[in-house]
C-alpha cells in the first residue's frame, strides 16, 4: 500500500528528533557559556597574556580573518595551533551544531507552513506541543548563543589555527561567522525569521486561550472549585477521572506561559490580529517576571519585550499594555503564587492521605495525582526562579517560603505512591483500554462521514489491538497508537477522533511510560542549578518547627539531579554529580547536627534530673528534717529552698510546656524526617540518612562523657567516678530510647563510645578519654619523670636518665636527683605497680578463653594468627612497659645506693654480697626472699625482687583460688609474648644505638617480663625457668610470624623489635643464649643488629 505524500513528510518524527537534538545543542551552548565565564574552567588560551593581542584582533576583525596577512597579530596562535585545535575543537563544532540545527528548523517550519498544518492543543495535543516546544527551544538557543560572550573568540581562534594547520579554513566557518553576526541582536533577527510563520504560530497559541485562562486561576477560585479534592463529590469517588483534554489537565502552566510569551515575542504582529491574542498575551505577562530559557538562564520578559516593541513602529499601545502588565505582576504575582502554594499544601496533603489509605483509588483517579504533581512543580519552580533573580523588591516575603518543604515532601510521597502502585494502574487501565476506550474509538470510527482507506485500516487495527489487551499484554497497542498519532486525519472537522486519541495516549502512558509521565509532571532536576535559593529555603525550613518533619524532602530532591545529564554533553557529569552530592551531604549533615544537638540537650536534662538524686544533695533535706525535729528555725540568710526531685513532673496546666517537652517535640519531628527513607540514591551513590546521625551522635556523646569528668588540668580537679557513672547511665538510657524514634543501632553507639573508645587513651577523634583523664590524674603525681612522655631510660647504664629540658609548672618542684636518695620516695613511685598489676589481671580475665587457646597452639601459626585480633594487646604492653620503667628507675636509684654504700661501708657490702652468692635454687624460698630483701636494701640486684613479690602478693583478687591465680600468671606471660609483634607497628619502636635502647622505652619490657614472672612464680612456688622457656617459645613464634606480614606499616620496625629477645635473655639469669637458639635463630638477631645499625647511621647523615 502506497502512502500519500503527506505521510512522507513525517512531521511528528521530525519534531521529536529536532526537539531532542535542540535540547542537546542548547545544553552544550549552556555548558560553553558557563565554562568560559568561570576563571577556573575557562580555556587556558583565553587567559594567556601572550594571547591578548590575538584575541583583540580576532574580536575586531571577526569574521573577516585573513590569516596569511595577519601573522604579526596571530603569532601566538600559530605557535600553539595544535593545542588550540585540540582544545577548542569541541567548542567550535558545538557552534556548527547550532548552525545545522537552525537549517533543519527552517526547513521543517517552511514545510509545515506549506502543508497548512492544523494546530489545536485540545485535539492534536502531541503535534501542537512538539511544534511549540521546537519554537521555544530554537529561540532559547539563539538567545543563549547571543549571551555567550566568547563566541567570536572561540570560533575565530579555532578557524585561524585550522587554516594554519591545513592551509584552508573549515567549510562551515563562513556561514557560521555570518550567523554569529546576524544574532548579535537576536530578537530583531528572530522577528524577521518568524514573520512567514506568524499564522501557524498564532493558530497554535490561540488554541491555548481557553485552557490557559482556566488553569491560570487564583487560590480563591481553586478553593471554590474544590480543585484536586476527592471528597467534594464522595458519591463519584470511584468514577474514572476523565476529560476531553486529558493531557492538558496536567500540562505545566509554566510551559504554557513560556510558549505564549516567547511565541508572541518573535511574532509581535499577531498581537494586533486578534483580541484573543492580546488578552492571552496580557494574561501571561501578569503571572511572572522571569521565564526560563534553560536551567538557571532566565529571560526578564517585560524588559526584553519592551525593548523589542519600542524599536518597532506601530507598537506604542502594546508598550503601554506591557508596562501595565509589569506593574500588575510586580504587585500581585507574588501573592497569587503564595496563595496557590498555601492551597496546594492542604489539597495535596488530603489527596495523598486518601490515596495512601486506599491505593485502589489510584486507578480511576490517576489524573488527580499527575495534576497535583504538575501544579506543585510549577509553584516550586516559580518560587526558586524568582528567588534567584529578583534581588530588589518591596515584598521579599513573596519570594521566600518557609513551608515549601511540605510541598516538596508531598510530591515525593505521591511519586513514591505511584511507583509502588504501578500494578494497580496497569490492571485498571488495561481493562479500561479494552472495555471502554476501544469501544468509544470504534463507535467514533463508524460515525465518521469520510475516512480514507489508509486511516480506516490503521484505526481498525488499533481498535482490534486495544480490544485484545490483557494483564499479560500491554505492549501490543504501542505501534498502533503511535501510527495513529502520526496519521494525517482532518481533525479540524473530526475533533472527537483527536480527543479520544489523547485519552488513549494518556492511558497507554500509564501502562508503558510511567516514569516518563512522572518526569514530565514532577521533574525538579533543574533546581540543581539554584543552590543558593534552595539552601535558603532549607535554612528557613530548619528554623520552622512545624516543617522539621518535611526537611528530608531536600536530600530527596537531590535524587532528581541525575536527570540533568544529557547524552550530548557528558562532560557535565562530574560537576553535576559533585554538586548533587555536595548539596545532599550538606542537608543531611545539618539535619543530623540539629538532631544530635537536640539529643544531647535532652541527655543533659536527664543528667540534671539524675544528679538531683545523688547522695551529696540529701544533706540539706536531712538538715531540714533535723531542724524541724529540734524546732530550730533555719537562717533567713541561707540558700534558697531547693525543689525536691520529681517536682518538674507536677503540672497544673498542660498548656505550659517545659524545655523537655520542646526537646521531645523537635526530636520527634527530626527523627521522623531522618527515618523517612532508609537510603537515597544520588547519581550512583547511595546515601543513608541515619548514618549521618549515628556519626554525629558518636562524636558528641564521646565529648559529653569526657565533659562529665569536669577535669581541670591546672588545678588537677576531677569529678568523682561514681557521679560520672550516674551521668553516663542517664545518657545511655536516653540514647537507647531513641530506637522509638529512628532506626539507629543505639547499642553499638553506646558500647563503641563508652566501652570501646573510653577505655582507650584517645577516642576516634584523637581527643582525651575518661581513661586518660583519670589515669593522668592518679598516676602523674606518683610517676614523676619515669614515664615515657617525660624521660628516656637508657639501657647502657642505669645511671642515665635523659630528661628533655622544660620549665617547671607553678607549684611543682623541678627535678632533683638528690630527692630520690630517699627510699620513701622510691617506694612511692614503685607502689604505682599495684594499680597496674590489678589492671593486667583484669585484662587477662577478659581475654581468658583466647589466651588459653593461644597457649595450647604455639606451633600452629594459622590458628595463632586467627586468634590474635581478638586480644586487646596494646594495653598490656603499655602497662608492662610502665612497670619496666618503674623497675628501671628503681634500679638506677639502687645503683647509686650501691655505689655510695660500697664507698662508705665496704665492710658491710662484702658480707651481703657473699650471702647473695650462696643462694641456690634449692634454698628455701623464705630464706631466699629474706636474703634478697637485705641485698635489695643495699642496692644489690637480685634474681627475684622481694619488694615486687610483696606488691604482687597484695594485689590478689578477692575470692580467687591459688589455682586461678597461677593460671592468670601463666596466661599473663602468654599475653605479653603474643603481643610483642604489635610493637613493630609503633613508629617510636626505633632502636637508638647511641643510647643502646628504644625511643619509647620498650627495652624496659625485658626487665618487667623477667622480674614480674620471677615474682609471680615465686609466689606460686613454681619453676621460673620452665615458664620463661614457654614465654621464649611463644614470643619467638609470634615474632617469626611477623616476617610473613605483608602490611609494611605493621612490620616497619620488625628488626628493632627482634632485638628484644636478646635483651630478655641478657636480663635473666634463668635463660641462656642456647635456649634462645633453639627457638629463635641467632642469624636473625645478627641481621637485625646490622639493619638497625645501618638505619641509625643513615639517619645521622645530614640532609643535603
Amino acid at each position: 500500500m502506497s502512502l500519500p505524500s503527506v505521510y512522507q513528510n513525517k512531521f511528528a518524527e521530525k519534531l521529536s528528533i529536532l526537539n531532542e537534538r535542540g535540547r542537546g545543542v542548547l545544553v552544550r551552548i549552556y555548558n560553553i557559556k558557563k565554562t568560559c565565564s568561570d576563571p577556573k574552567t575557562r580555556p587556558s588560551f583565553l587567559c594567556d597574556k601572550a594571547m591578548e593581542p590575538s584575541i583583540k584582533f580576532i574580536n575586531k576583525k571577526f569574521p573577516n580573518l585573513d590569516v596569511r596577512s595577519s601573522t604579526q597579530h596571530l603569532g601566538p596562535v600559530h605557535k600553539d595551533k595544535g593545542d588550540i585545535i585540540r582544545a577548542l575543537g569541541p567548542y567550535y563544532y558545538s557552534f556548527v551544531d547550532v548552525l545545522e540545527f537552525r537549517d533543519h528548523v527552517y526547513e521543517l517550519l517552511n514545510t509545515i507552513d506549506a502543508n497548512q498544518c492544523f494546530f489545536d492543543i485540545n485535539i492534536n495535543y502531541d503535534f501542537t506541543k512538539s511544534y511549540l516546544d521546537l519554537i521555544v527551544t530554537y529561540v532559547s538557543l539563539v538567545l543563549l548563543l547571543a549571551r555567550t560572550e566568547d563566541r567570536r573568540v572561540l570560533i575565530g581562534m579555532y578557524h585561524c589555527a585550522h587554516e594554519m594547520s591545513h592551509g584552508a579554513s573549515d567549510s562551515s566557518f563562513a556561514r557560521l561567522g555570518q550567523m554569529v553576526l546576524e544574532y548579535d541582536h537576536p530578537l530583531k533577527k528572530l522577528t524577521e525569521e518568524f514573520g512567514p510563520h506568524t499564522k501557524a504560530v498564532t493558530a497554535a497559541l490561540l488554541s491555548l486561550h481557553f485552557l490557559f485562562a482556566r488553569r491560570n486561576q487564583g487560590s480563591d477560585q481553586w478553593r471554590n472549585d474544590q480543585l484536586l479534592s476527592l471528597l467534594s463529590s464522595a458519591g463519584s469517588m470511584l468514577s474514572p477521572a476523565s476529560s476531553d483534554t486529558m493531557a492538558c489537565e496536567y500540562l505545566s502552566l509554566e510551559v504554557m506561559e513560556r510558549w505564549i510569551l516567547i511565541g508572541f515575542l518573535v511574532c509581535p504582529g499577531a498581537l494586533g490580529a486578534s483580541p484573543q491574542c492580546l488578552e492571552l498575551w496580557r494574561l501571561a505577562l501578569q503571572g511572572s517576571l522571569y521565564i526560563t530559557l534553560l536551567r538557571d538562564e532566565a529571560l526578564q520578559i517585560h524588559k526584553v519585550t519592551e525593548e523589542l516593541l519600542s524599536s518597532l513602529k506601530g507598537y506604542g499601545k502594546r508598550v503601554a499594555d506591557l508596562k501595565e502588565c509589569k506593574e500588575h505582576a510586580v504587585a500581585h504575582s507574588g501573592s497569587l503564587h503564595r496563595g496557590r502554594r498555601l492551597y496546594l499544601r492542604g489539597a495535596v496533603r488530603e489527596l495523598e492521605a486518601l490515596l495512601e489509605d486506599q491505593p485502589g483509588l489510584l486507578g480511576p483517579k490517576a489524573l488527580f495525582a499527575f495534576m497535583a504533581l504538575s501544579f506543585c512543580r510549577d509553584e516550586v519552580s516559580w518560587l526558586v526562579r524568582h528567588a534567584e533573580h529578583v534581588t530588589k523588591t518591596k515584598t521579599p516575603e513573596d519570594y521566600a517560603d518557609s513551608h515549601i518543604a511540605e510541598i516538596l515532601f508531598l510530591m515525593e510521597q505521591l511519586r513514591s505512591l505511584v511507583r509502588r502502585q504501578d500494578l494497580v494502574l496497569r490492571r485498571y487501565h488495561v481493562q479500561y483500554l479494552a472495555r471502554f476506550d476501544a469501544l468509544v474509538l470504534s463507535e467514533i470510527i463508524q460515525n465518521l462521514s469520510v475516512c480514507p482507506e489508509e486511516e480506516s485500516i490503521i484505526l481498525s487495527s488499533f481498535v482490534s489491538s486495544l480490544s485484545s489487551l490483557s494483564d499479560k499484554g500491554g505492549e501490543e497497542h504501542q505501534p498502533a497508537y503511535t501510527s495513529v498519532s502520526k496519521a494525517v486525519l482532518p481533525l479540524s472537522t473530526n475533533p472527537d477522533v483527536g480527543r479520544i486519541m489523547n485519552l488513549i495516549v494518556f492511558h497507554t502512558k500509564l501502562l508503558d511510560s510511567l516514569e516518563d509521565l512522572l518526569a514530565e509532571t514532577s521533574d525538579l532536576s533543574d533546581l540543581c542549578f539554584f543552590p543558593r535559593p534552595i539552601e535558603k529555603m532549607f535554612v528557613a525550613t530548619m528554623e520552622e518547627p512545624s516543617m522539621l518533619r518535611y526537611s528530608i524532602a531536600f536530600p530527596l530532591l537531590c535524587s532528581h539531579f541525575s536527570r540533568c545529564v544529557h547524552p550530548m554533553c557528558p562532560e557535565e557529569y562530574p560537576q553535576l554529580q559533585a554538586a548533587a552530592l555536595g548539596m545532599c551531604n550538606k542537608f543531611l549533615e545539618e539535619m543530623a547536627r540539629q538532631t544530635c544537638a537536640c539529643i544531647m540537650d535532652s541527655c543533659a536534662e536527664q543528667h540534671n534530673l539524675s544528679e538531683q538524686l545523688l547522695p551529696k544533695h540529701c544533706a540539706s533535706t536531712v538538715s531540714k528534717a533535723r531542724n524541724k525535729k529540734t524546732l530550730k528555725h533555719p537562717s533567713k540568710k541561707g540558700e534558697p529552698e531547693r525543689e525536691k526531685p520529681g517536682a518538674e513532673s507536677q503540672r497544673k496546666d498542660r498548656t505550659v510546656t517545659t524545655n523537655m517537652d520542646k526537646l521531645h517535640l523537635v526530636l520527634a519531628e527530626l527523627s521522623l524526617s531522618l527515618n523517612h527513607v532508609p537510603n537515597i540514591s544520588v547519581f550512583e551513590h547511595t546515601v543513608t540518612p541515619a548514618q549521618y546521625l549515628s556519626s554525629h551522635l558518636e562524636t558528641r556523646f564521646s565529648k559529653a562523657i569526657v565533659a562529665m569528668a569536669c577535669y581541670s588540668q591546672p588545678t588537677q580537679e576531677v569529678a568523682r567516678p561514681s557521679e560520672v557513672l550516674v551521668g553516663l547511665g542517664s545518657y545511655i538510657t536516653f540514647i537507647q530510647s531513641l530506637t522509638h524514634y529512628v532506626g539507629l543501632d543505639t547499642t553499638r553507639i553506646s558500647s563503641a563510645t563508652s566501652s570501646l573508645q573510653q577505655t582507650q587513651p584517645r577516642d576516634c577523634q584523637g581527643e582525651q578519654t575518661l581513661t586518660t583523664i583519670y589515669t593522668n590524674w592518679w598516676v602523674t603525681p606518683h610517676m614523676g619523670y619515669g614515664q615515657r612522655p617525660k624521660g628516656y631510660l637508657s639501657h647502657m647504664g642505669y645511671g642515665q636518665l635523659h630528661i628533655p629540658p622544660r620549665c617547671a609548672r607553678d607549684g611543682e618542684p623541678s627535678f632533683s636527683a638528690a630527692e630520690f636518695s630517699d627510699c620513701f620516695r622510691v617506694r612511692v613511685v614503685f607502689g604505682v605497680t599495684v594499680g597496674l598489676s590489678l589492671s593486667l589481671i583484669k585484662l587477662v580475665n577478659e581475654n581468658m578463653d583466647t589466651l588459653v587457646q593461644l597457649r595450647s597452639s604455639p606451633c600452629k601459626p594459622e590458628q595463632m594468627a586467627a586468634l590474635l585480633p581478638r586480644l586487646t594487646a596494646d594495653n598490656v604492653l603499655k602497662r608492662m612497659t610502665i612497670i619496666g620503667e618503674i623497675l628501671s628507675f628503681r634500679a638506677m636509684a639502687q645503683q647509686g645506693l650501691r655505689e655510695v654504700f660500697s664507698h662508705h661501708c665496704p665492710f658491710l657490702m662484702g658480707p651481703i654480697g657473699c650471702l647473695t652468692d650462696v643462694v641456690t635454687p634449692d634454698t628455701d624460698i623464705q630464706v631466699t626472699l629474706s636474703i634478697f630483701e637485705l641485698a635489695s636494701a643495699a642496692g644489690i640486684p637480685c634474681e627475684i625482687d622481694p619488694a615486687l613479690v610483696n606488691v604482687l602478693a597484695g594485689s590478689k583478687m578477692d575470692g580467687s583460688s591459688p589455682e586461678e591465680d597461677y593460671k592468670v600468671s601463666c596466661l599473663l606471660l602468654v599475653f605479653v609474648a603474643v603481643s610483642l609483634p604489635l610493637l613493630a607497628s609503633d613508629p617510636m619502636s626505633i632502636y637508638n644505638t647511641e643510647m643502646d635502647g628504644y625511643n619509647n622505652n620498650i627495652h624496659c619490657l625485658a626487665k618487667a617480663i623477667i622480674h614480674v614472672s620471677a615474682a609471680l612464680f615465686t609466689l606460686h612456688n613454681k619453676n621460673i625457668e620452665t615458664h620463661l622457656k614457654e614465654f621464649l617459645l611463644l614470643a619467638s613464634m609470634s615474632l617469626l610470624q611477623l616476617g610473613q606480614e605483608t602490611d609494611k606499616l605493621r612490620s616497619r620496625n620488625r628488626d628493632a623489635v627482634c632485638l628484644l629477645m636478646q635483651l630478655i635473655v641478657a636480663e635473666s639469669s634463668f635463660l641462656t643464649v642456647d635456649m634462645l637458639e633453639t627457638c629463635f635463630p641467632y642469624v636473625l638477631l645478627r641481621n637485625a643488629y646490622r639493619e638497625v645499625c645501618r638505619e641509625s647511621l643513615l639517619n645521622r647523615i645530614p640532609p643535603h
